[in-house]
């Protein structure tokens, strides 16, 4: 028990206690099932329990050594109790409400990794080198170190000359923002790339370079990355590989070198700005005072360009492109059409996505279940916020590229897509995407769709905070006023958003308050949970959030964790939850 003292008016002071809340009437109830109403559970009885709760094989030496960890962290200071190999009521409760022990989620990579590319959702980043906002913030190799550490498996570079054209810069072309060399961030893709995940990168590259610095490039990337990058066999896939396959490997994933293209391809390039795009063509990117010291204008460019056609092309640069990505020379219909022997990327705007849902939702699916969709978000988006990607990841896109330093919802949502299959990087997109009726029709995302399945979602408590913030961090003059707001990011369908009751003056607020949610598609539904503390007179508190992918959760009852608005885990702060399909 902690005593919290709060000083009001200067005159007097008021006292609060922070006290264990006891275990909840469910868990005292499991605890007297699994013990046979003893005072203490067995290593035995803990065995059967987690057995039941998780349905499958627990060993007892295991068992045994969840016991010893969690009496050596509950009674370091009492040896007989850690020495007892048994565990009270309180121990139970303990056990339950761990995060480590009792986590909501699986922490394993569970999916079958051994199917073609475009069969995942892909954890993409957009503009990674970037540390702030898209207009004038820096260039470094320290956000691509960061997104890699979190698990993104596709990072973004921009490739630029340098001002005297002998070199190669990474930067947001046409604005203020200052660059990094090419080489700083090889190297940091080098070093961090498989320290989350042992699947596949892709690098996209987007490219502003002569066949000169092209060839520069190649040299750079073979050099740095060695036996690590894959080269393709042949210059198209008819079917891409899996990511078993290229567990440990490096992938490249540009357009061909600009002298392949048709001069015509090249003006068109420079004179329209299209949202159906290999390329990020920002809405802001062609005023003229957005442009950086290294950049030329668009009819300097183009000129340029035309001159370097007649130049010899780089050979190796495009013999290292593994992923092709291609700029339809029509309209969005025909970006869409599947090629019987050949695989590609394709770049849509969010905007575009939404255009190309509304007109050809079906297209959309059936181009992802070959191909490779990347979804960016719109140029004036220069805050580095970020879009809702459930409607790219409803339509089979892979790669739905987020700015991962736009922290917010959209980024808490993206986070929680990717906590599935072990924090991969790659999750498995849904059969219902992937399937092909005989008169090849495929999923409609717009199909009226009723539940499959329902989400009992339970609150008992939390705790955590007093450990994590300053006693004032949320009133001055009393202990917060927590409420937990829970609910469903998915198929419109089945979005949904309750609150509990609030509980005052309480840093171990007690809510045993249960939801239900009816879920359509809840193959892509994400379970939102958000703490904040109560304000009447501004903008309630944030005190964490958490989103989890629905169909990774444990069910029964688990400790939940929170994290802060980045995205990092507190230390401490957490939520017993349980969780029931019905």
């Amino acid at each position: 028990m902690v005593m919290g003292n709060y000083r009001v008016c200067y005159c007097f002071t008021r006292k609060f206690k922070v006290t264990e809340a006891e275990p909840p009437l469910d868990v005292k109830e499991l605890f007297n099932k699994y013990s046979g109403g003893s005072n203490h559970m067995t290593a035995d009885q803990l065995r059967r329990f987690l057995e039941d709760a998780d349905e499958h094989t627990v060993s007892v030496s295991d068992v045994e050594l969840i016991i010893e960890r969690l009496l050596h962290k509950r009674h370091h200071h009492l040896a007989k109790l850690i020495n007892r190999k048994s565990l009270s009521l309180e121990d139970f409760h303990h056990f339950l409400f761990s995060t480590e022990l009792n986590s909501p989620i699986r922490s394993q990579v569970h999916q079958d990794m051994s199917a073609p590319l475009s069969h995942y959702y892909i954890y993409t980043g957009h503009n990674s080198y970037l540390t702030g906002n898209q207009l004038s913030s820096n260039c470094s190799e320290v956000p691509i170190i960061k997104a890699l550490k979190l698990g993104v498996r596709v990072i973004e570079l921009d490739l630029w000359p340098n001002s005297s054209k002998s070199n190669v810069h990474v930067l947001h072309g046409r604005t203020l923002t200052s660059p990094v060399k090419l080489m700083e961030c090889l190297k940091a893709i080098k070093e961090y790339a498989f320290v989350a995940s042992p699947y596949p990168v892709i690098i996209t590259l987007e490219d502003h370079l002569t066949p000169s610095l092209q060839a520069k490039v190649a040299q750079m990337i073979t050099e740095t990355f060695g036996s690590m990058l894959y080269f393709p066999k042949s210059e198209n896939f008819e079917e891409l590989p899996s990511p078993e396959n290229l567990k440990y490997r490096i992938l490249i994933s540009t357009k061909p070198p600009k002298e392949y293209l048709e001069t015509e391809d090249v003006r068109r390039c420079s004179s329209q700005k299209s949202q159906v795009s290999d390329v990020d063509d920002d809405a802001w990117s062609e005023h003229k005072s957005f442009k950086s010291g290294s950049d030329k204008s668009d009819h300097d460019e183009t000129t340029d360009l035309l001159k370097t056609k007649k130049s010899p092309s780089s050979p190796v640069y495009k013999q290292l492109i593994a992923i092709h990505a291609g700029k339809p020379k029509n309209g969005l219909k025909d970006a869409l059409k599947v090629e019987k022997d050949k695989v590609r990327r394709l770049s849509l705007a969010e905007q575009a996505l939404a255009k190309a849902a509304g007109n050809h939702g079906q297209d959309v699916v059936r181009f992802t279940q070959k191909n490779i969709l990347r979804i960016y978000p719109k140029g004036t988006r220069i805050t580095s916020s970020n879009y809702k990607p459930l409607m790219g990841w409803l339509h089979g896109a892979q790669m739905v590229a987020f700015n991962m330093q736009g922290y917010g919802r959209s980024l808490w949502l993206m986070h929680g897509m990717f906590r599935a299959n072990g924090g991969c990087g790659y999750v498995k997109k849904p059969d219902f995407l992937m399937r092909c009726g005989s008169k090849n029709e495929v999923f409609n995302p717009k199909a009226k769709l009723q539940p499959k399945t329902s989400l009992k979602v339970k609150i008992y408590m939390g705790d955590g905070w007093h450990l994590d913030f300053k006693k004032t961090h949320f009133d001055k003059y009393s202990p917060p006023d927590f409420f937990t707001r829970v609910g469903i990011a998915g198929a419109s369908v089945d979005k949904a958003m309750k609150k509990t009751k609030i509980k005052e003056d309480n840093w171990t607020p007690v809510w045993n308050e249960e939801f239900t949610f009816p879920l359509a598609v809840p193959e892509l539904a994400l379970l939102r949970i958000e703490v904040h503390s109560y304000n009447m007179s501004e903008k309630h508190d944030f005190a964490g959030q958490i989103c989890l992918p629905v169909s990774e959760l444990r069910p029964g009852i688990r400790a939940v964790p929170l994290c802060n608005r980045k995205g990092d885990q507190y230390t401490s702060a957490r939520l017993l939850m349980r969780f029931e399909f019905i």
